[in-house]
Order: structure tokens, then C-alpha cells, then sequence
């Protein structure tokens, strides 16, 4: 069984850098079947861009796809190292009600973990467990 959160995570996550255009991030999410982004400033994380967060502050405010990264993206982030044990990533993920939490190292993103991975680890008989393990929309 699994033990920390670098036995868990998705490797080598998608990153956008924060000027770059939504349109960018969205592309990324489409070509990895991701919901999320990592956002980095000169390759640092500086935040998470979701496909919630272009849907309410882009597309819901009626600005286009060429509105800058660090304009949807939730600058405030929960973030853990390689080494945290998954029962700490579980109750980082409760006590601030996050579904994915990027994992890094000296500030540079390495990973992204997600409710879903650590369903399909904790309780694969879960339905959020066969929804995370099921193939992606294409």
C-alpha cells in the first residue's frame, strides 16, 4: 500500500507559465485530460488554473481566451512535498475542501495529486474510484 504522496501523484504535471493565454491552459488540460494546470512564474508554482476557474472568470465574465493565465488562476494554493504521507494530503484536502494538490520540490512543481488518485489507493471499490480510473473524455 502506498505511502506518501510521490507513490501516488502524476509525475511530471502540466505547467503554463502565468502570462500565457487561458486558451494555452485549456489546451493543456484537453491534450493531458486534466482538470488543472499547475501555474509557474519563471518556472516557480505561483498557482492552479482549473476548468472551473476559466469557466467562471473568463468565459462567465465574458472575456476571451486570450486573457492571461494569472487572471483565472487561484493564486492561493495548498501544496505538499513528495514525502507527505497520503494521510496528510487526505486531511489538507478536507480542512481546505481542494480536490488536487500539486506537489513540489524548492518551490518547482514535480507532481499534482488528486481526490481521484487517492481514491483509487485508499477505496478502489469506490464509484470515485472507478470515475478517476476510467478512461478520459476524447
Amino acid at each position: 500500500m502506498a505511502e506518501t504522496v510521490a507513490d501516488v501523484m502524476t509525475s511530471h504535471p502540466a505547467t503554463v507559465e502565468c502570462d500565457q493565454p487561458v486558451s494555452a491552459a485549456a489546451a493543456l488540460m484537453r491534450d493531458n485530460d486534466a482538470g488543472a494546470v499547475i501555474v509557474n512564474e519563471n518556472g516557480r508554482m505561483k498557482g492552479i488554473v482549473t476548468d472551473r476557474d476559466i469557466t467562471i472568470r473568463v468565459v462567465a465574465a465574458e472575456r476571451g481566451p486570450e486573457t492571461p493565465v494569472r487572471e483565472a488562476c487561484s493564486p492561493s494554493v495548498e501544496a505538499v512535498g513528495p514525502d507527505t504521507s497520503i494521510d496528510q494530503a487526505v486531511q489538507i484536502m478536507r480542512s481546505h475542501a481542494v480536490r488536487r494538490l500539486p506537489v513540489v520540490e524548492d518551490g518547482r512543481p514535480v507532481g499534482i495529486v488528486s481526490l481521484g488518485d487517492l481514491a483509487v489507493e485508499r477505496d478502489p471499490d469506490s464509484a470515485l474510484a472507478d470515475i478517476s480510473a476510467a478512461e478520459g473524455n476524447r
